[in-house]
């Protein structure tokens, strides 16, 4: 019995701990007038270690991201000069359903 409850334990451990390091998709965008080595150099980063570029906006300075949340804090660090807004991405909507 005691055996049964150490494994289920350890399992539970194992499946949260995965949970943690799961990626997040986020919005990255910068003012108007950042230069473009700043975005691209953002974007390196993110795909060095692991993330994917899912979508880059032409209308407004920024791309749509996925992968780990630490390269996402890595990302806003790198960008603190330059204004960077980095959030999740997520559904909005304009009346409540």
């Amino acid at each position: 019995m005691k055996l049964q409850i150490a494994f289920i334990l350890i399992a539970l451990f194992a499946v949260l701990s995965l949970a943690a390091d799961s990626d997040r998709q986020v919005i990255v965008s910068y003012p108007k007038g950042t230069p473009q080595n700043i975005m691209d150099e953002a974007m390196d980063e993110i795909r060095k270690a692991g993330g994917m570029i899912e979508h880059e906006y032409s209308l407004i300075k920024g791309f749509v991201a996925t992968g780990p949340a630490k390269i996402f804090e890595t990302i806003k660090t790198m960008g603190e000069g330059h204004n960077v807004l980095v959030e999740e991405d997520k559904d909005v909507h304009a009346i409540d359903s």
